[in-house]
């Protein structure tokens, strides 16, 4: 079983999630490796996972534009069939972590991907979109490490039991 997680990171807190939510995911015995939009991704790789799970910082309340120019113009990595999960970083709670992570979520259905958020029903922590990192509030960035490794463990649970 393998599984991606395809990212854009500005200043590092976006890659720092990723890398938690993949140590949950190893957690299961599922490999997972990580893409920064920034290198040349592995689409060999990506069209043999089971599940890719996309992360973004929050830009003007919605997903930043690398992300959403790669699922728009991606041609060469089969998404239909995948489970598809998402992410994102924010500075505020009310700084459109949830709606970033909303409009990558419409896209993934598009590409006929299964969503998975992590869900309410698992219960505590509640992870109803997928997790949100703030970083100006308190220390909910350092707190949130669990969540997001947490989101990974269940990620990997969907995917085992799936596929």
């Amino acid at each position: 079983m393998k599984i991606g997680i395809i990212y854009f990171t500005h200043g590092g807190h976006t890659k720092e999630k990723a890398e938690e939510i993949a140590a949950g995911i190893e957690s299961k015995g599922v490999e997972v490796r990580l893409f920064s939009l920034d290198d040349e991704l592995d689409t060999d790789y990506l069209n043999e996972c089971a599940g890719i799970i996309f992360g973004t910082p929050t830009y003007v309340a919605t997903a930043h534009w690398r992300v959403v120019e790669w699922l728009t113009q991606n041609r060469t990595v089969k998404l239909g069939g995948k489970l598809g999960g998402c992410f994102a970083t924010a500075h505020y709670a009310q700084g459109g972590g949830d709606s970033a992570i909303m409009s990558l979520v419409g896209m993934l259905l598009t590409k006929g991907m299964l969503v998975y958020s992590g869900g309410a029903a698992l219960g505590k922590p509640f992870i109803h979109h997928g997790p949100v990192a703030l970083d100006a509030v308190g220390t909910h960035y350092e707190e949130s490490k669990e969540m997001f490794t947490l989101f990974g463990e269940r990620f990997a649970n969907k995917s085992l039991e799936l596929f």
